[in-house]
């Protein structure tokens, strides 16, 4: 431990004195983990790596003000959640909507979706987060705060609410940890989180063993490549949700979700592959549809499912097939 601090103490001192490479060393075990800080912040993977890259742009200017009292981790934490809410009062996460005329012919919504810029992440960031023990007040794990529900839970709060919720209820900060890291006090702290626990309610997260979460989504898969609309529908709960940022409609029930199927996704029998990945910590899939033309099957979004022990509870189609390149998924697929 000597030697590692002796060795932390060093990189420090060169970084001080400008030797870039020994601040790319010093800072580089965080770079994962803050990434994913500003993911839950801002509901966007290339707004958090936007604001990774000015949070240690910032660091490295700010380096001498750096005191040594507090952990670099600690200090790093509060340069990102700092920026974030910059970004987030200046709205620059939140991706416009999709145009009115996307929306055109489209079954009538169960509801509007009040978050429209959330995107997936992938789960191959997420297994290369180092292990690092959470506070003591910590009360989500690791899996739940990064799962779809959660995110989108999150946006919908007021940016101090959300810093909050998530220093506190991810990271384990204590009060008084959290109150330095947003230069306010403890009780305002303490109130704001009272607030966000409230707005978000208890959490509802149901486990379901990883074989059947596997199965369901298998059996989904299949169903969805074979066009068997009825296949899908009977491995959705009754209360199931369908959305598709940026769209902003959302659909609840088989009911409407099998019209949303028969009515507009299979409409003409269009024939899809999928292509499975994770995203959220939940099984994801890349969507294709085949062009009856060229033979080759273009990117049609990415599919995230939500699932229970009693059946897939939420499909979340993200159709900005942009999104496919942070999973390493192409654009086209050529058999």
């Amino acid at each position: 431990m000597a030697g590692e601090q002796y060795g932390t103490d060093d990189l420090l001192a060169r970084a001080r004195a400008g030797d870039g490479p020994a601040f790319g060393q010093l800072v580089e075990p965080y770079r994962r983990e803050l990434h994913v800080h500003c993911y839950r912040m801002l509901g966007s993977v290339q707004d958090a790596e936007d604001l990774v890259q000015e949070t240690l742009l910032a660091a490295w200017s700010g380096l001498a003000g750096f005191e040594a009292r507090a952990s670099l981790r600690a200090w790093l934490y509060r340069i990102a959640t700092n920026r974030s809410l910059n970004a987030l009062r200046a709205h620059r996460r939140r991706a416009p909507a999709a145009p009115p005329a996307a929306e055109s012919g489209l079954p009538e919504p169960t509801r509007r979706a009040a978050v429209t810029w959330l995107q997936p992440y992938p789960d191959t960031l997420l297994d290369d987060l180092p292990a690092t023990d959470p506070g003591p007040d910590v009360r989500l794990e690791r899996k739940e705060s990064v799962s779809l529900a959660f995110v989108a839970a999150a946006q919908v709060l007021p940016p101090r609410q959300r810093a909050v919720l998530v220093l506190r209820d991810v990271l384990g900060y204590s009060a008084r940890e959290t109150a330095a890291t947003l230069d306010t006090t403890e009780p305002s702290v303490n109130s704001a989180l009272q607030r966000a626990r409230a707005t978000l309610g208890e959490s509802t997260k149901e486990t379901v063993p990883e074989a059947r979460e596997r199965e369901l989504a298998d059996r989904f898969a299949e169903a969805f490549t074979r066009g068997d609309v009825d296949a899908v529908v009977e491995l959705l709960t009754a209360d199931v949700w369908l959305r598709m940022p940026p769209l902003p409609v959302e659909y609840q029930g088989r009911a409407a979700v099998r019209d949303f199927l028969r009515s507009i996704a299979f409409y003409g029998a269009p024939r899809y592959r999928l292509i499975p990945t994770r995203a959220n910590g939940q099984p994801a899939y890349g969507v294709y549809a085949y062009d009856p033309h060229s033979g080759q099957a273009h990117a049609h979004g990415l599919d995230v499912l939500t699932i229970a022990d009693r059946g897939i509870t939420a499909i979340t189609h993200f159709m900005d097939t942009d999104s496919l390149r942070h999973f390493g998924l192409p654009r086209t697929l050529h058999d």
